[in-house]
């Protein structure tokens, strides 16, 4: 018995240690990108494509940095990417977490089917709506400005994904604490806005992360809305880099790693939250 015990925990040992192995060589593969783009970050223009290429430059040049800063309204791009992540975000979390409650707990005529047309929109191309939107903006007198850079991700495939994960988690909660509010009086919305969302968190935290991700990321609705460069987001600014010469390789990492910078930082804050919320949204009644 203690030689099968030994041989078991051997084999199980060997497993966890092949297990680690492979994530580990999937997080190096995943990783390289984003080593390569550091590293060009810090080379001279020169040394970018030498082989075999250096990861670790021999000498390091601040300057990359600079030039983009100095030379480019960098700081400019970085507000309008930052004020429209935000209020984006802070809008799709609101609406959604409303009408996800609205779907998951209010009974009305209708609510699946309004629900079922509601995902519809996640399954349309944003391709295959952008001239409509465009000449529908236009027409509204939003063209070159921000709001449908803001109004269409709230109230499009965005809010709708974000409606679907509130729902989700607002289903997979229990019915007792709210019977029990609406017992003691609370009405409808106080029991949402001081029971139910609170418990919402992790959901919230997983929606935030995904919206400001898509938004900070977005390259397709600047590109169709925006002409002028004083509105221009990030991810458009980078474009500004390659021109009919070529393209700027350091100029370009060097704002990239700035453009990568909030991302990693908000994953690396609400992460904990993000996974339970993954976990949770996941869950049936």
């Amino acid at each position: 018995m203690k030689a099968e015990g030994a041989v078991l925990k051997s084999s199980n040992w060997i497993a966890g240690a092949l297990h680690y192995l492979v994530l580990t060589l999937i997080s190096v593969v995943m990783l390289i990108p984003f080593l390569w783009m550091v590293s060009t970050s810090l080379k001279e223009p020169a040394k970018i494509f030498v082989f075999p290429p250096e990861f670790i430059p021999s000498a390091i040049r601040w300057a990359n940095y600079t030039e983009v800063l100095n030379n480019t309204p960098f700081h400019l791009y970085y507000f309008n990417s930052v004020y429209i992540a935000v209020v984006v975000t802070v809008g799709t979390a609101f609406f959604a977490s409303l009408a996800g409650y609205s779907f998951a707990r209010i009974p009305f005529k209708g609510r699946d089917l309004v629900f079922l047309l509601l995902l519809s929109t996640m399954m349309i191309p944003a391709e295959a709506t952008a001239i409509p939107m465009f000449l529908f903006m236009r027409d509204l007198g939003f063209n070159n400005t921000h709001v449908p850079l803001i109004a269409l991700p709230i109230f499009g495939a965005e809010g709708a994904f974000g409606v679907f994960v509130m729902r989700q988690y607002f289903i997979a909660m229990p019915k007792d604490l709210e019977e029990a509010a609406m017992i003691d009086g609370c009405s409808r919305m106080r029991t949402f806005f001081e029971i139910m969302l609170p418990m919402a968190k992790p959901a919230i935290a997983s929606l935030t992360i995904f919206t400001f991700l898509t938004t900070w990321n977005d390259f397709f609705n600047p590109l169709i809305f925006i002409n002028n460069r004083n509105l221009m987001t990030l991810p458009l600014a980078l474009s500004l880099f390659t021109d009919e010469a070529g393209t700027a390789w350091n100029l370009l990492m060097s704002a990239s790693v700035m453009v990568t910078l909030p991302l990693l930082l908000v994953f690396f804050f609400a992460q904990k939250q993000f996974i339970q919320g993954i976990a949770m949204t996941g869950l049936k009644e």
